[in-house]
């Protein structure tokens, strides 16, 4: 994954100084998505000439951070930077290596040749682009990267010089490049043929359009204001006009948190859109019409504000989000719960919630930590729905293509909703016509437009790369389902009563875990040089386990293993010594017993186990020196409060092995392209 952020001022006067800084700004919000290398593409010249010069491109591009490239751009001493454009468009990017090693050559902006023509960004993947790069060879194109994405940027450059008419629109000459390409996608083009210009498009992939002026008119099915269409008769038109000669700033990004400081009106692009702006007006167009497609582009607009998507006093985005959990749990819940009368009410899912209570099973796919999510309330999930409940990791769920019913019901888990293989398991299932539901933390993402209902979790911007707050939202929301699924049946009330006034009370308990934090950083000084940790739990607490070896993993890069304490006999037993960490997960409830036993089994082998186990559990603190102890809670929910120390261990193991936890290497925050983070 990649993120990319392009910004045009019409009549809006921005010195090339100030056009760097707001590229530059963007990218900074972007660069949880990718910190491999960035560059930018600004408008060439200097001082009086740039009018002579404006239909060139200069390209600045460099490895690492956003700041490495901020001193490459401060060593340019033949740029002024106080000359002032009237109309401009710059495009940058920040990048997560696919195709290529991370270096100035591979960076974005790609180029068409060596002149610059053509110019383009990209977040995705072109599955065929070794394809077009030989057609495009065989007609004489040379490349310069190992790239994907300069396939495209010489694609767009042959068809341009191929054009049957001098008078092609840039958004009927993107149109026609994007119909020949096949994979996910958000692109953003800018040309010397074209300037002043901007024209994006996405497939699979999310990207929104943000617009700062105080003049929107909104035309429907407009022809007359669209770019020639020569060969789909249903194609429709969405423009946002802009009164001519109105001054108007636009930016494309990946995500809102790179334009929220400068606009909170913004649209989603959809599949298929190519939306361009030429001489301040912005066009939306669609490539493909099917039935059921809806022409309008709402505008929206953000609730998110500035500071939520800053640091503050933390160390780290993901220390920041962990530290959160006491508000994103009350936010998940904050008008679904009312703790008086015991009542749940699932805006999303009231329309439906009829049908879901008549289906055969639910199926929760998901990647990653999502995945996790889902199988930590299976066993909650099926106790109050008295359904069979599969949980399905959405790779494999496409690779063994599962049978999927009219009556079944398919939950869609991810904190972005833009991850790939679950975006994929969601059309599989469409097509099959079980009926959708997403759990995401985006308003707005493909997957939350494209399920027939669901659940915002509403935990916030969550900008670490390894996901903490999202997880125990996502987790409250999911069990929030659950006892929406029995509110009508007597015998189950008892069992909702309790869970639901363990909720109320589920916040002031993640804050006494939390108060834990210096003691889990004196664990993580004993741990740090360790190689590898296995941790053990079953019933409530094997996703526990699950999240918390997956944290270890993509932040401290060390081996870590989550292991069903039910399965330590059957060959994990043997990785058990005195000098292998082992982190057992005991609390006071139906697999008690047997933990238990488990733990008595690491003890005999000479293992030295790290006990995390209810506060007033005393028996289990006698059989391990080192124990964490927090409150107990409602058993269903006690997951929330023992991922907690998992997730603080994983940070400060990662600090002391001298990594970065903002920019986990081979990782990106959600990956819609190839790998699995949910």
């Amino acid at each position: 994954m990649c993120g990319i952020f392009a910004y045009l001022n019409y009549h809006v006067p921005r010195t090339r100084r100030e056009i760097l800084e707001i590229l530059l700004k963007g990218l900074l919000r972007l660069e949880y998505r990718g910190y491999d290398s960035a560059g930018v593409g600004i408008d060439g010249g200097n001082g009086k000439e740039w009018e002579a010069n404006a239909r060139s491109i200069q390209l600045i591009k460099q490895s690492g951070k956003v700041k490495a490239l901020d001193d490459e751009i401060t060593k340019q001493q033949d740029m002024d930077m106080d000359v002032e454009f009237d109309v401009h468009l710059g495009i940058a990017h920040t990048r997560w290596a696919t195709h290529g090693a991370p270096s100035p050559v591979n960076s974005h902006p790609q180029r068409s040749d060596k002149s610059n023509e053509f110019i383009v960004i990209h977040n995705g993947i072109i599955t065929n682009y070794k394809d077009l790069r030989k057609f495009l060879e065989s007609k004489g194109y040379e490349f310069e990267s190992e790239t994907d994405t300069e396939t495209i940027a010489k694609l767009v450059k042959y068809m341009y010089d191929n054009r049957e008419s001098e008078d092609l629109s840039f958004a009927t000459l993107v149109e026609r490049v994007t119909q020949q390409l096949e994979g996910a996608f958000v692109l953003v083009f800018k040309s010397v043929h074209y300037p002043g210009e901007a024209v994006g498009t996405r497939y699979t992939a999310t990207t929104l359009l943000g617009r700062s002026s105080a003049y929107w008119v909104t035309a429907l099915n407009d022809k007359k204001g669209c770019p020639t269409l020569p060969r789909m008769e249903q194609d429709t038109c969405h423009t946002l006009f802009a009164e001519d000669k109105k001054s108007v700033e636009y930016y494309f990004a990946s995500d809102a948190s790179a334009v929220i400081e400068h606009t909170n009106r913004v649209i989603f692009l959809e599949d298929d859109d190519v939306a361009a702006v030429t001489n301040g007006r912005l066009t939306i167009h669609r490539i493909k019409r099917t039935a059921g497609d809806h022409p309008a582009r709402a505008i929206q607009t953000l609730q998110m504000e500035l500071q939520q998507i800053m640091k503050g006093n933390y160390s780290s985005f993901m220390q920041k989000e962990i530290f959160e959990q006491p508000e994103s749990v009350v936010n998940t819940m904050r008008g679904r719960v009312n703790f008086d009368d015991n009542t749940v009410i699932l805006g999303g899912l009231k329309d439906h919630i009829k049908e879901i209570q008549r289906c055969r099973r639910l199926i929760l796919i998901a990647c990653g930590t999502s995945y996790h999510a889902g199988v930590a309330t299976r066993q909650v999930l099926e106790e109050l729905t008295e359904l069979p409940v599969m949980v399905e990791l959405a790779s494999d769920f496409l690779d063994r293509n599962t049978p999927v019913f009219r009556d079944d019901v398919c939950f869609f888990i991810s904190q972005s909703g833009e991850t790939a293989d679950s975006l994929m398991a969601l059309h599989y299932c469409k097509e099959r016509g079980a009926l959708t539901v997403g759990v995401t933390n985006t308003v707005g993402s493909s997957i939350s437009r494209e399920t027939d209902c669901g659940v915002h979790i509403n935990a916030g911007p969550e900008i670490g790369v390894a996901s903490t707050k999202a997880y125990t939202s996502q987790f409250v929301a999911l069990i929030m389902f659950a006892l929406l699924m029995c509110d009508d049946r007597i015998s189950m009330q008892p069992r909702r009563r309790e869970i639901i006034q363990g909720l109320r009370v589920l916040p002031d308990l993640i804050k006494e875990v939390l108060s834990l934090d210096d003691e889990i950083q004196r664990l993580a000084a004993e741990l740090y040089q360790q190689k590898s940790v296995l941790i053990m739990g079953r019933g409530y607490h094997y996703a526990t386990c699950l999240e918390g070896a997956l944290k270890i993993k993509e932040i401290t890069y060390m081996h870590s293993e989550g292991i069903l304490a039910g399965e330590l006999k059957h060959g994990p037993l043997a990785l058990v010594d005195k000098l292998m960490p082992v982190i057992m997960i005991i609390m006071r409830d139906h697999t008690y017993t047997k933990c238990q036993n488990a733990l008595q089994q690491v003890v005999a082998r000479a293992g030295r186990p790290i006990v995390i186990c209810d506060k007033d559990d005393y028996e289990t603190a006698k059989c391990s020196s080192r124990t964490i102890k927090v409150p107990h809670c409602v058993d269903c929910l006690q997951g929330v409060l023992s991922v907690i120390p998992l997730q603080l261990l994983s940070f400060h193991l990662a600090v002391l092995r001298g990594f970065d936890v903002s920019t986990a290497r081979s990782l990106s925050w959600v990956l819609t392209v190839g790998l699995h983070n949910g």
